[in-house]
């Protein structure tokens, strides 16, 4: 049961502290009061907390503290300075932290004058926080709101401190020093659609270097409205003018604007709250009720659960109870962290982030896949994956030998199982050198790749972002051409920083934020397309990741670069943890305000660089992203676990990319880590088919777990589920085309189609392509059968036809092992091509038409088709564009853009129909 909250007022004690005392203070056993209960305590750190540092000789059977709290008159007082949960309880949401970032302890706290008061273990309340409810950290208004072009802004200047807080002040967290005396804050109304609301000061702080694109439409009738309070704190929300909702709220917590500690607390519209990453994320739907933190920090981290991985995207979307929707993106690229907080008043997201600027965006929708066209609009559309991007890709760390990966490929096709992509991982390389081959382990690997591209298959191939510097630097062009042109992030001294990854040697960290840089990476890229004709590029620990913490030759430097006075919930609180220090300098900043940001400023050069050398449209496949990557790269949620529960998190981590704007994106097919199994790996290709980005890949000395390689059985299922998706690999390209043009999701959950039924908030064990196709996968070990919820529209059985009966309800579907679900949304047209062995051979097969009706028997639908591999068919109006619409029992097809000659040499040869009598054609 809660106590009630007890407003106080400290008076405080005019103690003072016995520093430099020591056993001559003389005072009584019985009246030392433990000033370091914690383990570890010393003189230093004793006398760091202003207590008294006396040993008592062993044996010690009472206990008698070495460590503790004396005053300047000789007499220890009985009470512990501050307050205990009984004299002023606050209730989690309403606790403000007084030491974060701090390792405290009832003393430590209490010292400080604070109240240490235990809290459910959540990781995110605080148990030592500033007594009552103080004005904490705050900013008042100065004046009225200044109108600017295309906005408000608002002058703001700290706010004076009551009573409490001042004297608390006296010992304050160690993470509000620099804070800001004056901030203003500009709202600008970029369309009727986008209202930034930027926070900054005067001094000079990192900001994101992120392009973002015009708005389009005008702002002179905007969706939204900004409110401004002031009492007695400032404070705002954003308002949906047409329905009166507070999308976001900022007088849900403390407001600090410190030099390394900004915070702001906000009440989103409602709890169905969907994004933030990169981490393992166990529901799609964020669980207020857990009060969950999640750290956003780049790192070579498998997932884990609230673990930072690889990419850091500071972006979320409501989805409002009436069904509107937005999205909020945080441009923030510095240490960070969302709390999802559960509160007396509702929902309360508490942000955290170490550095830069607090700069939100929101995009008004109101429906949900609104929102994605407009964040897409602004940080960037995703690029067209070439056409044989969309085909079943096969790779894996450890086939050790040319004979070994011939040997799957072979088996793959003996099975009939459709592959377009072969990779190359770093097994190889030679020495894990960066465009090398190990011609020693790999004889013949320039040939083969030749060969196999005969025969419609595709090459891939892996590049780490650091060079070895054990190399004669005359032999291994890269080091030489990197000395020449001065690429390397350097330490503080100017020196390169050396570090650890793969290569036996140690290596020196690009700077890929320098022009330098990314033209001495274009320049290797498009070279090494002459030893391996590579098709596209997968850039890999990007992070970048590290085998050592810092610089080999000393580790990091102590200071607050390196040790903040706040580290958000990130893994190994250290943020040089597993890669290089936050002094090492790069063109762009320090490391510790642009770390999130090393894969983002690789992504560009690395596409253009490909496409130069290869001529073609390439791929980039990343494994470090940020807001805005789509726009060049795809990318794989990372080294996953051959475990059952990673594929519903699979399925979540798809969805949430396509929000990110990143819509081509698939999870290592049978999981990365550990030994898969059969029935496993027959499940997980099942769903892996119907992945945006579908590759089976696992790691060195585990099994082969190719679908080959698991028998005739497991070969079968596989074939059948990927032929499927060639099957519809015209409407998937076409979804693609919608992305690139529009910014359309891909990948998308059953709320983004029907935001209007509350029952599709929760679910993540289905997901949709586009709005055209369901899918209902078994995720569970030993499961013949699979629960599927099926809203209030017409849903046909992609294989039998047969129309679902029900409507607004879960059904229990039978699913055999070797079975998937598949059902067609009513009111759809969906372009097919005859399947075969690959995208070269199946691009010339007949087309054909599902012609799926919906309630009013009208159906509508498009094809998008270019040749698949050239750089600029949209741009150029290089392609073809249908579009299908069904009414009064009518098919009739429009062509809208004829730019693919091609295109009159092909055939629509079957038109299946669900759901009505015979069509006229």
């Amino acid at each position: 049961m809660q106590q009630p909250v007890q407003l106080l007022t400290f008076n405080p004690l005019n103690r003072a502290r016995a520093q430099g005392h020591g056993c001559e203070a003389n005072i009584e056993d019985s009246l030392k009061r433990d000033c370091y209960p914690d383990t570890g305590a010393s003189e230093e750190t004793c006398r760091a907390r202003d207590c008294v540092w006396c040993p008592v000789p062993e044996p010690n059977p009472e206990n008698i503290p070495w460590c503790f709290i004396y005053d300047a008159e000789g007499s220890t007082p009985g009470p512990l300075p501050g307050y205990g949960c009984e004299e002023n309880y606050l209730p989690g949401e309403d606790r403000v932290d007084c030491a974060p970032g701090e390792d405290t302890n009832e003393v430590h706290c209490r010292n400080k004058n604070c109240t240490w008061c235990p809290y459910e273990e959540d990781g995110v309340t605080p148990w030592c926080y500033i007594p009552g409810t103080p004005t904490v950290g705050g900013y008042n208004m100065v004046g009225e709101p200044i109108t600017i072009t295309n906005g408000l802004r608002v002058n703001l200047i700290k706010a004076v401190a009551n009573e409490s807080f001042t004297f608390a002040l006296q010992s304050s967290p160690k993470a509000w020093e620099g804070e800001a005396e004056t901030l203003t804050l500009d709202a600008e109304f970029q369309s009727n659609y986008r209202l930034r609301v930027k926070i900054y000061n005067t001094t000079s702080r990192f900001e994101v270097p992120l392009d973002v694109q015009p708005a389009t439409g005008g702002n002179q009738n905007p969706l939204y409205e900004i409110e401004f309070e002031n009492d007695p704190l400032f404070s705002f929300k954003v308002v949906r003018k047409s329905t009166g909702t507070v999308l976001f709220d900022s007088s849900a917590g403390q407001f600090i604007y410190a030099e390394q500690y900004l915070t702001m607390s906000w009440n989103p519209a409602s709890e169905n709250v969907y994004g933030i990453g990169e981490n393992e994320q166990k529901s799609f739907k964020h669980d207020f009720s857990k009060n969950i933190t999640w750290g956003l920090w780049g790192r070579d981290q498998p997932p884990s659960f609230t673990a930072n991985m690889y990419g850091v995207q500071p972006y979320y979307t409501v989805l409002e109870t009436d069904g509107n929707s937005h999205s909020v993106a945080v441009v923030n690229a510095n240490a960070q962290q969302f709390s999802m907080l559960g509160g007396a008043s509702g929902p309360i997201i508490k942000y955290i982030t170490t550095g830069g600027v607090l700069d939100f965006y929101f995009f008004l929708g109101p429906t949900p896949e609104n929102t994605v066209q407009q964040y897409t609009e602004a940080v960037g559309r995703p690029q067209l994956p070439p056409y044989w991007a969309l085909g079943f890709q096969l790779c894996r760390y450890g086939y050790n030998n040319i004979a070994n990966m011939k040997a799957a490929v072979d088996r793959t096709a003996a099975a009939g199982i459709p592959q377009d992509v072969q990779y190359g991982d770093i097994d190889i390389m030679h020495k894990a050198l960066d465009f090398t081959y190990s011609r020693e382990n790999f004889p013949g690997l320039p040939e083969y790749i030749k060969e196999i591209k005969t025969k419609g298959i595709k090459f891939m191939t892996i590049l780490d972002p650091c060079i070895s510097i054990g190399e004669d630097p005359e032999e291994y062009r890269p080091l030489k051409l990197g000395n020449e042109m001065d690429v390397w992030v350097k330490n503080v001294e100017g020196v390169a920083v050396v570090g650890r990854v793969w290569p036996q040697d140690p290596v020196h960290f690009p700077d890929y934020s320098k022009n330098a840089t990314k033209e001495w990476w274009k320049i290797l890229i498009r070279e090494f397309h002459d030893l391996l004709e590579y098709d596209g590029l997968w850039i890999d620990m990007n992070e970048p990741a590290n085998f050592v913490d810092g610089d080999i030759n000393g580790g990091c430097t102590q200071n607050n670069l390196n040790n903040p006075p706040f580290v958000p919930q990130i893994e190994g609180r250290y943020l040089p943890s597993k890669t290089i220090c936050g002094d090492h300098k790069q063109e762009a900043g320090n490391h510790y305000d642009v770390h999130s940001l090393y894969g983002w400023f690789q992504s560009e050069p690395t596409l253009t660089g490909t496409r130069e050398g290869s001529g073609k449209r390439a791929l980039v496949l990343s494994r470090s992203t940020f807001l805005g990557s789509g726009h060049w790269v795809a990318h794989w949620l990372g080294d996953n676990w051959s475990k059952w529960d990673n594929l519903h998190y699979s399925i979540i981590g798809i969805l949430q990319y396509n929000q990110f704007g990143v819509p081509f994106a698939g999870s290592d097919i049978c999981g990365f880590i550990g030994d898969s199994n059969a029935a496993l790996c027959q499940r997980w290709m099942e769903l892996g088919a119907f992945y945006p980005f579908s590759r089976n890949h696992n790691g060195i000395d585990y099994v082969d777990q190719d679908p080959g390689a698991w028998g005739a059985a497991i070969a079968e299922s596989s074939k059948n589920a990927l032929l499927v998706r060639y099957t519809l690999l015209p409407y998937l390209y076409t979804l693609f085309f919608r992305s690139v043009t529009e910014g359309n999701t891909v990948a998308r959950a059953l709320w983004h189609q029907f935001p209007a039924d509350p029952a599709t908030r929760n679910i993540d064990r289905q997901f949709m392509w586009g709005s055209g196709l369901l899918v209902t996968p078994v995720l569970d070990e030993g499961a013949v059968s699979v629960d599927g919820y099926f809203p209030d529209a017409r849903f046909f059985n992609y294989f039998d036809g047969s129309e679902q009966s029900s409507r607004g309800e879960s059904l229990t579907i039978p699913t055999p092992m070797d079975k998937i679900n598949l059902h067609i949304v009513g009111g759809n047209v969906l372009p097919t091509q005859e399947p075969a062995l690959n995208t070269e051979l199946s691009r010339n097969n007949p087309f054909g038409l599902i012609v799926a009706l919906d309630d009013q028997g009208t159906a509508s639908g498009s094809l998008f088709f270019d040749d698949g591999d050239s750089i600029g068919t949209i741009e150029n109006e290089e392609y073809f564009l249908a579009e299908f619409t069904v009414t009064s029992k009518t098919l009739t097809s429009t062509v809208v853009k004829n730019g693919y000659p091609e295109m009159s040499q092909k055939k629509v040869t079957t038109v299946r129909l669900l759901g009505a009598g015979p069509v006229v054609l």
